[in-house]
């Protein structure tokens, strides 16, 4: 007796199409507002030539990391290595959309992290709604995100938007649960409401593990930056794409050394701003 299929993948394009039929003009609107989000970070990055702007670096470098020189020189060194490359313009479009999908992730992760962490229901209703998001091969998002907003650099940042989240939302989560309960009796003995005893007792007791889940999402969101290229998104993801479609090693090795460069810098950052 023949088992009958489930149309899993079947109901899957149902549900896009549906979705690309009815929110169209949502769809638009998202793309046009991020669009120019990407393209307004990325010409005022552009506005620094690179020697000022790696002097600004050097020296936010060097403050973040409490007059670390070490990182200051090493964020320095970095930035003059990939202008001398060639690959300055590329590498800031590269910044704008990992900015940009970083933002607008944590945006939605962080508030979500937060529900989960105060409503159970909430919990086990994201919890394998993120190990499918985790999981999932990361090029499966790349399919619904050209059906909905076409080729180019949105795409590419919606796909990156769904890959960083979900260590994020999980981080925020885990840090919430982990604050001590004296505290929180503590904050309630005071009568504080509850946005009182969020705002000012579990986020900043929970802030070291946030910084974790953002300093996560921003290092997926770059390592999606390759991925992404092949849907259109711009900057040295795409230059890694030519290389290997040419088999050029001299220029993908100098494009993944920027990716490598901008990925270490910002690791650097994100660690310093973490509270000890």
């Amino acid at each position: 007796m023949a088992i009958t299929k489930i149309p899993v993948g079947e109901a899957i394009e149902v549900l896009v199409n549906w979705i690309e039929g009815n929110f169209g003009v949502l769809l638009d609107l998202f793309s046009d507002v991020t669009d120019y989000m990407i393209t307004g970070l990325n010409d005022i990055l552009l506005l620094f030539p690179p020697i000022l702007f790696t002097l600004i670096i050097a020296i936010a470098a060097y403050f973040i990391g409490k007059k670390d020189r070490k990182l200051a020189i090493g964020s320095a060194v970095g930035l003059l290595l990939v202008d001398n490359m060639g690959l300055w313009e590329l590498s800031m479009e590269t910044i704008a959309l990992v900015l940009a999908s970083a933002f607008l992730a944590l945006l939605i992760a962080i508030p979500l992290g937060i529900v989960s962490a105060k409503n159970e229901m909430a919990f086990h209703v994201i919890k394998p709604i993120l190990d499918l998001m985790q999981t999932m091969p990361s090029f499966v998002y790349l399919i619904p995100a050209v059906i909905f907003f076409g080729l180019g650099n949105v795409p590419g940042l919606v796909a990156t938007i769904v890959f960083a989240m979900p260590p994020a939302i999980r981080l925020t989560n885990l840090g919430i649960r982990q604050v001590p309960k004296e505290l929180t009796e503590v904050a309630d003995a005071f009568g504080s409401t509850p946005l009182q005893k969020l705002v000012k007792v579990e986020l900043p007791t929970a802030l070291p593990s946030i910084m974790a889940g953002v300093n996560q999402c921003i290092m997926l969101s770059l390592s999606m930056v390759v991925i992404a290229a092949m849907i259109g998104a711009r900057g040295l993801g795409y230059q890694v794409l030519i290389g290997i479609q040419r088999v050029d090693i001299g220029q993908g090795f100098e494009a993944g050394l920027g990716i490598v460069i901008i990925a270490v810098i910002l690791d650097r950052f994100t660690q310093h701003l973490t509270p000890k």
